[in-house]
């Protein structure tokens, strides 16, 4: 085998299907459950011990324009106004093609899903896009919740299944998206909610008496069992701990791959094609190190383990064309000192807070998209800032009500709750003045208690004139609506005063494989490579270096391995 140029010189295999894919997470499971409703024989291999991937560690949330479960929820859309929503933010960056196959054909993706698996997603007719000024911008209904399934529903593949760190991150019990939304709102709907949450979790006896976690999933771990249970009813073999080592190509077409498994290479032919949904490289360092902005850390990701680029080293080997390798789905996170990192998506919006660089100085509106926030963020540290890594700033009343990634409100666990070893390791920082915060953590004291103050008098009127932060529809989606004049905004004046400790992280990275329309990898030529197939975030991108709306990374994800499966069935 040549392995730099993919070729093998003989034909030989030991197993042989119509559809080979590598990686179990959205992209790859959809894939495979689409080309086996279409009549193929399909095989899935997955490296890791667990199934899942990143998509387990998400929100599990798919953004899809012009779905048929929008006018449920109230909300005119159309596949064009979402055509006309991305061409706006992706302009021509991506070929026009690419980006019309996802606004045509996301929709028909999901009636297929849920047409014939255990998908079932609903329409959130209150998560807007994020950039209410571009062209076919909509208030909500894109975004769409994944739903939930019973972790029994999976029998012995309960056991192998990745638990994202949403799942009981801040109640013992799951939560959909809508779910979350009720209880944000802390009013008396918020409690019944919750009760009767409660309620549910405390009344399934029998994981109450195993002493099990939740049985009912949520989020992106609900969509993953969605997805696995689906391949189980069709008998589709996955194969876990079995990484795809090297592709197979016969008179330039990807005929199949070699995979190992159980401690031996095993040749598999793959007379339709080959899907690589392998996931980004957000956990290879060298990767990072080579194409992202500096400075980078694989600690600093919340993506699964194994994204280290596979996709993209098995896509070298036949010349396979590579793009939007500096971006990433970027997101403030931080790490807990088990390890754990946790994005911090909504916790940076709610009132009493700013972020604020190590010189203690704000650099940006906390309250817009997380993918924005981290851009300047990178922008303003290069700039000389410093504000690589920042700090979460928040006061006694912002920690009292709201909870503060996973960590929970103060009404409900005060600071004798929190691990003692977030404020060892530095994670947590706690003081009972501004200037006291100032000097724990290496900063001017005059210097923070002036950007506070400066905040505070603006904030009290509402307004922030410096950044805009509570000027978006999205800003206040996040936000606290009992607060006024602006729900976004609350001073910063109650001891004692906190700092979380926050870098510039990511879900996982945007770069990869370069592809066309039918989610075929492309070589440096724009050429079709025969039989190979990518999605996810092995590939490229389809919204370039942008970010329309929550459940982009996933809904684009599914939309193209359907794609990539209806074409080479078709092929």
């Amino acid at each position: 085998m040549d392995q730099d140029q993919g070729n093998t010189t003989t034909t030989a295999c030991d197993h042989e299907v119509d559809w080979l894919v590598a990686g179990a997470g959205a992209a790859g499971m959809t894939g495979a459950v689409v080309a086996h409703q279409l009549g193929g024989s399909v095989l899935v291999v997955e490296k890791e011990p667990l199934y899942g991937g990143t998509t387990a560690k998400s929100g599990g949330v798919a953004w899809i324009p012009g779905n048929h479960r929008q006018a449920e929820a109230g909300v005119a859309d159309s596949v064009e106004e979402g055509y006309r929503y991305l061409k706006g933010l992706i302009g021509d960056s991506v070929a026009d093609a690419r980006v019309r196959a996802y606004a045509e054909r996301a929709q028909e993706m999901l009636r297929f899903m849920m047409d014939h698996s255990h998908v079932d997603f609903t329409a959130l007719p209150e998560y807007m896009d994020y950039y209410e000024t571009v062209p076919g911008y909509k208030r909500g209904g894109r975004s769409m919740d994944p739903g939930t399934i019973s972790l029994r529903s999976l029998g012995n593949e309960a056991s192998h299944i990745r638990i994202g760190h949403y799942d009981g991150l801040l109640m013992p019990f799951n939560v959909t998206v809508q779910e979350g939304r009720a209880l944000g709102e802390m009013n008396l709907g918020s409690y019944i909610t919750g009760l009767r949450l409660l309620l549910r979790y405390l009344l399934d006896v029998p994981a109450r008496l195993r002493k099990e976690r939740d049985n009912r999933l949520t989020l992106g771990t609900g969509l993953v069992a969605k997805l696995r249970r689906s391949m189980m009813d069709r008998d589709i073999p996955l194969w876990l701990n079995a990484p795809m080592k090297a592709l197979i190509s016969q008179d330039g077409r990807v005929i199949g791959a070699e995979v190992e498994r159980d401690g031996r290479s095993v040749k598999i032919r793959a007379r339709r094609g080959v899907l690589l949904a392998t996931g980004g490289f957000s956990q290879d360092p060298a990767l990072r190190q080579e194409h992202q902005p500096a400075p980078t850390d694989a600690a600093w990701s919340a993506s699964a383990p194994g994204a280290t680029g596979d996709g993209i080293h098995l896509g070298r080997q036949v010349h396979a064309a590579l793009d939007f390798m500096g971006s990433a789905w970027w997101s403030p996170t931080y790490t807990v000192p088990d390890g754990r990192v946790v994005a911090l998506i909504s916790g940076k919006s709610n009132p009493g807070s700013i972020m604020v660089s190590t010189l203690g100085r704000r650099f940006a509106n906390e309250a817009q998209p997380y993918e924005d926030l981290v851009k300047a963020q990178y922008a303003s540290h290069h700039r000389g800032e410093a504000t690589i890594p920042c700090y979460l700033l928040f006061d006694a009343v912002h920690r009292a009500r709201y909870p503060i990634g996973h960590i929970k409100p103060g009404k409900v666990a005060d600071d004798s709750k929190i691990p003692q070893d977030y404020f060892a390791t530095g994670l947590l920082t706690r003081a009972d003045s501004l200037a006291e915060l100032a000097e724990k953590l290496g900063m001017d004291p005059d210097v923070l208690e002036d950007t506070v103050q400066r905040f505070n008098s603006h904030a009290r009127e509402g307004k922030d004139p410096e950044f805009g932060r509570g000027d978006s529809e999205h800003d206040r989606y996040y936000a606290d609506k009992r607060v006024t004049p602006n729900p976004s905004l609350a001073p910063l004046e109650a001891a004692p005063f906190y700092a979380l400790l926050c870098h510039p992280g990511d879900l996982d990275t945007k770069g990869g494989l370069a592809c066309d329309e039918f989610a075929r990898v492309v070589n440096d030529s724009g050429e079709a490579i025969a039989g190979l197939y990518a999605a996810g975030n092995a590939s490229a991108a389809v919204m370039g270096d942008t970010y329309p709306g929550a459940g982009a990374t996933i809904g684009s994800a599914m939309t193209f391995a359907y794609v990539a499966a209806r074409h080479a069935m078709d092929d």
